[in-house]
């Protein structure tokens, strides 16, 4: 058997966590399995349904790395099929017309429910001859659901479930304008696309029992059913917009790794022994339902943010590089210094050190390809008084006679000052950081020194000396 699963969002919005963490899961155990992982779009909602939701959700996964096999398939186009598909129930003798108006469907509940009783349809035309349909009205199809015994569900995350065949009504599956429900379309849709797993949220479960009752009408195979418990917020309730971002593309623009998501997204209810930091590959080969755990996880930023560093440490510099100049570039606008792009890659191996996103990282870079002269924050403008100013003119007369411009050369001019003034070397490489970097904290000076290189130190440290531009950031 190929192994055949989907992700079949509603594109009534963004890809929120919750939506990611499931077509993971999919992704996970098709890629696992050696199988398929396919992509539905359920927007059979014209009301709500956007293009730019749909594009939003494409946009989310492929910034996941969560790769489609076949083309989108849409659930709108395929009406026509489930209506089909109604009709061959009702030829069957598995379901039928309901010719009840909305008014006589809210006085049956209202009468059942004051009765104490089962307040489902109650199949009043289940059984009747539609000769004594009513003038004008448009049925809906409805299931003939069985009444006695009881539906099972074997589900590899919730184990074994049953629920008894008299606590479900007769469902509609086609509504009286024509139009499918979402019970039947889910149905018709996974059977066509040859979905051998249904792994969802937990949400879904009890729609479980309803769409095997349908499999069961037509004579079709339902599939292993794996419904997964939800995200939550730190407060424990359900995730929401009240939890801060949901969104994946929130998390694009707040500078996080798609590495680092997936990871975290992976650890979200699901576990291997003690370990956290699992790669995609490493996932791939251990990724089953064993390990995926019944109860809530809870959403926590502190820890993705962390991971998200240990997965920019791991990153090539020059992917960083790519990742981080499109940011400077916005953020600086005229002052970013075109052809700096050189001293980013070269400076990357320290910046990356200390960054835990990639917003952390445009920000701790910002100094090395920002035009002169450079803006000084607070902090730095207060090491960079009069007294300061005039020790960096003298050490930037002796900086210019070294000719192998060297971060250790460098280093040698200022400890020499040091020495000289009685000072500690922290005494003098400290105004020179602030003069260089805008700010007091950095990569090492002097290999920043290097990387910039002599022409740009030397017209920092001239720019400082001056007082060219030197206000307050």
């Amino acid at each position: 058997m190929t192994v055949v699963t989907r992700f079949a969002p509603s594109p009534t919005g963004f890809l929120h966590v919750g939506g990611a963490h499931t077509a993971l899961f999919n992704w996970l155990f098709a890629r696992h399995n050696g199988g398929k992982f396919l992509l539905r779009i359920e927007d059979t909602d014209r009301a709500r349904s956007t293009e730019e939701a749909v594009k939003a959700i494409l946009d989310g996964l492929t910034w996941l790395g969560l790769d489609w096999d076949g083309e989108v398939i849409s659930q709108f186009s395929r009406v026509a099929r489930h209506a089909e598909v109604a009709r061959q129930m009702v030829a069957a003798g598995k379901a039928y017309p309901c010719y009840c108006t909305p008014e006589e469907l809210t006085a049956m509940r209202e009468q059942a429910a004051a009765e104490g009783r089962f307040t489902g349809y109650d199949g009043r035309w289940r059984d009747r001859d539609p000769s004594e349909a009513p003038a004008g009205v448009a049925p809906a199809i409805r299931l003939k659901a069985p009444r006695e015994g009881e539906t099972v569900i074997d589900d590899l995350i919730q184990g074994t479930v049953r629920v008894a065949n008299d606590q479900m009504d007769d469902m509609v599956l086609l509504r009286a304008d024509g139009t499918p429900t979402y019970m039947l379309a889910v149905v018709v849709d996974d059977h066509d696309m040859e979905v051998t797993h249904a792994v969802r949220g937990d949400d879904h479960f009890t729609n479980a029992f309803r769409q095997t009752q349908i499999y069961n009408a037509m004579g079709w195979q339902p599939p292993i059913f794996a419904h997964m418990p939800l995200i939550h917020g730190p407060d424990g309730k359900k995730l929401s917009k009240r939890h801060g971002a949901v969104a994946v593309g929130n998390y694009a623009d707040m500078g996080f790794l798609p590495e680092a998501m997936r990871n975290y997204l992976l650890r979200l209810g699901w576990s291997h022994g003690d370990d956290e930091i699992i790669g995609t590959e490493q996932a791939i080969e251990w990724f089953g339902f064993e390990g995926v755990l019944r109860s809530p996880a809870r959403f926590d930023m502190a820890k993705l943010t962390n991971l998200n560093g240990h997965y920019i440490r791991q990153a090539e510099d020059r992917r960083l590089v790519g990742l981080t100049l499109p940011r400077l570039r916005d953020s600086l606008g005229a002052d970013f210094a075109e052809g700096t792009e050189d001293r980013l890659l070269a400076g990357m191996a320290a910046l990356k050190e200390r960054a835990k996103t990639l917003v952390d990282l445009a920000d701790s870079a910002a100094f090395y390809v920002r035009r002169r002269p450079l803006p000084v924050d607070a902090a730095a403008a207060a090491l960079l008084d009069a007294q300061a100013r005039d020790m960096l003119a003298q050490i930037r007369r002796q900086l210019a006679s070294v000719t192998a411009w060297k971060a250790e050369n460098l280093e040698a001019v200022a400890r020499a000052h040091a020495e000289g003034a009685g000072l500690k070397l922290g005494k003098v490489a400290q105004p020179i950081r602030a003069a260089l970097t805008g700010a007091t904290v950095s990569p090492p000076i002097f290999a920043v020194m290097e990387i910039l290189g002599s022409e740009e130190t030397l017209g920092r440290l001239d720019d400082v000396v001056k007082g060219i531009g030197h206000s307050e950031a």
